[in-house]
């Protein structure tokens, strides 16, 4: 059983984010990390691939520095990496990410492919159905358990009235929620083990794309202008001298809120 993992590279959580100016885009230079949304979803085809047997590979669409991102999901288990990494790619929307990570996942033709929820940079949730409808595959989202047996694979996810239970027949699409499991830290031994587990880098030549379909020129939406958020109007600043209490106090008084 050969089951893909779609993990993403986002900026250090820890780190202030901005944008570059010049591009309108999420500025993407400082350190990266592999999105904790995808931790899970690594998790959840490592525990498969161990009750079944197989392979679990991990598929990523980044510069070529996400190598070292990738290896924290070797080191907790998976077998290899598939990165794709051009320069062409570069300001891609999720139109054109989906065009590259699906051929990317056509040219593994796994029985699985997981996702994790969203990714903490966008928080979209919307790419695996995308990439899913570019396969052609059935997908089922929002997966809170996650078991295949006899060529299916059967989701639990929680509603606004339960549990409902869903079943596709592989290969299909999965987005796992965090709810799903307890992701394993890397072991030192894993740590290790990684450096020395293939990992393959293609160009959009090796998946057989043009630099035309990805990149601002093939995606669907465009980003035109940013600005701050607008004033809430009126509001007071109270520096804390000793009397802030008061202060609140009064300003809630004068507006009949206290």
């Amino acid at each position: 059983m050969k089951v893909a993992v779609c993990v993403k590279e986002v900026p250090d959580p820890a780190a202030p984010r901005k944008i570059d100016a010049s591009t309108l885009r999420l500025d993407r230079s400082g350190e990266g990390a592999l999105n904790p949304w995808d931790l899970p979803a690594v998790e959840a085809a490592l525990r498969l691939v161990e009750e079944h047997g197989g392979e679990v590979v991990c598929v990523s669409v980044a510069p070529e520095r996400a190598a070292a991102t990738q290896r924290k999901a070797l080191a907790m288990g998976a077998d290899r990496a598939v990165l794709v990494a051009d320069e062409a790619i570069a300001g891609s929307d999720l139109v054109a990410t989906s065009r590259v990570l699906a051929e990317a996942l056509r040219r593994e033709g796994a029985d699985l492919v997981l996702f994790g929820q969203q990714g903490a940079d966008s928080d979209g949730a919307v790419l695996w159905a995308a990439v899913a409808d570019r396969l052609r595959l059935p997908l089922m989202s929002q997966a809170a358990g996650l078991e295949v047996s006899g060529g299916t694979a059967r989701v639990k996810r929680q509603t606004e009235h339960g549990y409902e239970v869903i079943e596709a027949p592989l290969p299909c699409v999965v987005a796992v929620s965090d709810a799903i499991n307890e992701p394993r830290y890397p072991s030192l031994k894993g740590i290790m083990g990684a450096k020395k587990k293939p990992q393959e880098t293609l160009s959009l030549a090796d998946l057989g794309l043009d630099a035309g379909g990805v990149g601002e020129a093939g995606s669907g939406t465009a980003v035109y202008a940013l600005g701050p958020p607008p004033p809430r109007g009126d509001s007071l600043v109270v520096e804390d001298d000793g009397q802030a209490a008061e202060r609140i106090l009064e300003f809630l008084v004068e507006r009949k809120l206290a």
